[in-house]
């Protein structure tokens, strides 16, 4: 026996599965096993012992001649030059650069003026975001533009010079990165993930011309190029051996056909012809007819083609899709209907037997707490509400995705009885009597639900019954989002707005400061942004409320010559967080990166090397959520805390707070932009910049991602912040809660109010 295919991921998200008595179910694991034929080579090699050998039994391979090549590793010692100038090491900015690894597949479409917004947006609609690149080569570029297109126009519409500038394009421009190219026209449709099982399964490094195989005009050579209209790969090496014979070939060969003048060429300088199997793998390809119905289509030929052809239209090429799409569907069912029989056939050779078979067959099985913190918490809910809030409510409204959550898996479960129980019983839901839903996530999405149903016979006869059901939303294909690329090198610029209010603590801010970025000669840059009141700014030549800070950044340029801490003054009776940042905002370049910070905010390394990384200009901006620490004297009361209570204990005594939102890391340009597409609002409305902070911005008008996630780097020593009631009621709401929560503990204030009622008893 020996293991021919294993699947473990599929492209297409797998519904809900339902768990009845019928084993009515679902899986995403496929393991198949095939009979090993007697000539089987690497049977045979193990049944002489050879399959696996031992070390020495490798090197005596080598030894006696199994090959010229060395095997052995050879060990290179680095010995530093004492006399030599240490020389910086340049590494590459990604990885897989300097390893050398290229992506496998890059696609070429053949396409003109006239069809570039037709057939060429079909392809691209259907199956080009499947592909790692898709280049789409014209001779004359349109008036217009598709979106999302990447047109490469070569300025001649003539067949044959488009082919020659598309394969010199190809190679000049991504030789290196790829392995392998296909090339073909815009009325071919493409299967894409066959294409990529394909190239898959071929190995990079050989000279491959591959494709449906065509005589050329008069057929008496035996030679073959390969048919344009149904594409062809060109594997790397070959196009780097190609490309010194491109002039010459354009020259010489004569040809209306460009995949016939390709093929000349290739066959007259490098000796290969077309193929359509190579290494048991075979290019399969359909011709469509005259007036096909791709619905109709039922033959081996069409389901196993990898490309079809000739497309006449887009609508036509829309329906192959929609037909191909659900010709893999149904092949993947098959597929996890054969391995759950296998599985549950195998599982008597395990230890535990048909009893370790967990529901639904290949799925992980639930988790299993070790304690009871690590229990999953079970979300009750019914038709109308939810009974587990985001809010902490106890009961709210179920609406929007929840409520469309609730109404897929009532319908799927319904559907799935009626699968399984006809034609005896036909079922219709009269009600949800109970839901319960948790989220695993080793597996997915588990329901339980309890059902009122009316059940139907074939008589006609019916009745009421309950009936309870478990539901799985499984995890599918896990799929990483690409994202920019940023560095830790980006200079951060820290803006402090201070109020009269808040000077006590800006020499802790300070202290934090210069110890984490001076110091270390971090590249960060700091300034103050001081809020006068009406009435201070007028005393301001007189009195100056921020004169002992002046003093202090004074003290710190002193010390450090080359630093320089400017500060802006600002007055105003309502210091409006986005007021603030539009004064700063023009007084920086579009590309600063800003870290908006508060006097409690304990400057770090670690911290700022995360705002530059999860800051990603035009892309995404970062409000990260702090660690509060509780009141000490609630939580010390009498008692002082230990040492050890300010080292390794620091997060126990606090907790994270969602209520502040006054640290940001964003760039200039994101900000700007938001605010242009806010002038609008405005206009109707003045009093909105004192009813907002930067976050809601963000969040409503600039259309990034808005990344808000714990930070542990950064950590607030407590204080009770003086809340502003002129701001608008959400703030002034969400900075008493902030003061509220960051008191203490429930069992800590708990502990406070058994001690007052005791003290107040005695």
């Amino acid at each position: 026996m020996r293991l021919s295919s294993v699947l473990a991921l599929f492209r297409p998200a797998l519904p809900l599965i339902l768990g009845l008595s019928l084993g009515c179910s679902l899986s995403l694991l496929m393991v198949s096993w095939t009979q090993g034929d007697a000539d089987d080579p690497c049977r045979d090699e193990l049944g002489k012992g050879r399959l696996f050998l031992g070390r020495r039994d490798a090197f005596r391979e080598a030894r006696d001649g199994a090959g010229d090549e060395d095997f052995q590793p050879r060990i290179v010692p680095y010995h530093k030059d004492p006399n030599k100038p240490h020389k910086k090491v340049l590494r590459t900015r990604y990885i897989h650069t300097e390893l050398g690894i290229r992506e496998r597949l890059l696609v070429g479409v053949l396409t003109s003026r006239a069809t570039l917004n037709t057939l060429a947006v079909a392809v691209n609609r259907t199956v080009a975001h499947h592909f790692h690149r898709t280049f789409f080569f014209t001779g004359l570029r349109s008036p217009k533009v598709p979106h999302g297109m990447t047109v490469v126009a070569h300025g001649d519409d003539r067949p044959v010079w488009l082919m020659y500038e598309t394969v010199r394009h190809l190679h000049r421009h991504y030789g290196s990165d790829y392995d392998w190219f296909l090339l073909a026209q815009d009325d071919t449709y493409m299967q894409a993930a066959r294409l990529s099982e394909l190239v898959g399964h071929l190995s990079a490094g050989q000279d491959l011309y591959m494709g449906r195989a065509e005589e050329f005009i008069g057929g008496e050579e035996k030679a073959r190029y390969c048919h344009g209209g149904y594409g062809y790969l060109l594997s790397r090496s070959l196009l780097a051996r190609l490309q010194p014979h491109l002039d010459t070939c354009r020259n010489d060969i004569l040809s209306v056909r460009p995949d016939e003048w390709l093929g000349r060429c290739i066959i007259d300088y490098l000796g290969l012809s077309c193929v359509e199997v190579h290494q048991e793998m075979t290019y399969r390809y359909f011709e469509l007819g005259k007036n096909a119905d791709p619905e109709r289509e039922d033959s081996v030929q069409f389901k196993n083609a990898i490309t079809v052809h000739p497309v006449s239209e887009p609508n036509l090429m829309y329906r192959l899709h929609k037909r191909f799409s659900h010709i893999e569907l149904e092949w993947t069912y098959q597929q996890i209907q054969q391995l759950q029989m296998q599985i549950s056939n195998l599982s008597d050779l395990t230890p535990e037997g048909k009893a370790g078979v967990v529901w639904p067959v290949g799925i992980n099985a639930p988790f299993k707490p070790k304690t009871r913190f690590e229990v999953i918490n079970w979300d009750y809910f019914t038709e109308e509400h939810i009974y587990s809030c985001t809010d902490g409510s106890p009961k709210c409204e179920m609406r929007g995705a929840d409520r469309a959550d609730v109404n897929a898996i009532l319908e799927v479960a319904v559907e799935r009885l009626n699968e399984c129980y006809q034609p005896q019983l036909r079922f219709r839901k009269q009600r949800l009597l109970n839901g319960y839903r948790r989220f695993d996530a080793t597996r997915g999405m588990e329901y339980i639900l309890d059902l009122a149903l009316e059940a139907f016979t074939q008589k006609g006869h019916s009745q009421v019954i309950a009936k309870r059901v478990n539901l799985l939303r499984p995890l599918s294909a896990v799929e990483i989002i690409p994202m920019p690329y940023v560095t830790e090198a980006t200079r951060v610029q820290v803006i402090l707005p201070v109020t009269a209010q808040d000077q006590d603590y800006v020499g802790n801010f300070l202290d934090m400061y210069v110890m984490n970025t001076l110091d270390t000669h971090d590249n960060v840059l700091l300034t103050f942004l001081f809020i006068y009141d009406p009435f201070d700014a007028q005393r301001v030549s007189q009195t100056d409320v921020f004169a002992g800070i002046k003093a202090m950044i004074g003290e710190v340029e002193k010390r450090y010559g080359d630093v320089k801490i400017p500060w802006i003054s600002v007055k105003t009776e309502v210091p409006s967080q986005v007021k603030l940042m539009d004064i700063i905002s023009k007084k920086h370049p579009v590309d600063t990166l800003f870290f908006l910070a508060s006097v409690w905010t304990e400057v770090n390394a670690d911290f700022l090397n995360r705002c530059r990384m999860n800051a990603i200009s035009n892309w995404q901006v970062f409000f990260p959520v702090h660690f509060q620490e509780y009141n000490p004297a609630v939580m010390y009361r009498d008692q002082q805390p230990s040492a050890s209570s300010f080292a390794s204990e620091t997060l126990r005594d606090g907790h994270f707070d969602p209520h502040v939102f006054e640290e940001a890391c964003f760039y200039n340009a994101d900000y700007m932009s938001a605010r242009t597409k806010m002038a609008a609002d405005i206009l109707d409305n003045e009093e909105l910049l004192e009813s907002m902070d930067v976050y809601d911005i963000f969040v409503r008008y600039s259309g990034l991602h808005v990344f808000r996630a714990v930070e542990p780097s950064l950590v607030q020593k407590y204080v009770r912040r003086a809340c502003n009631p002129r701001f608008s009621e959400d703030i002034y709401h969400r900075c008493v809660l902030s003061n509220l929560e960051s008191l203490g503990s429930r069992s800590h204030l708990a502990m406070a109010l058994f001690e007052q009622d005791q003290a107040n008893s005695t």
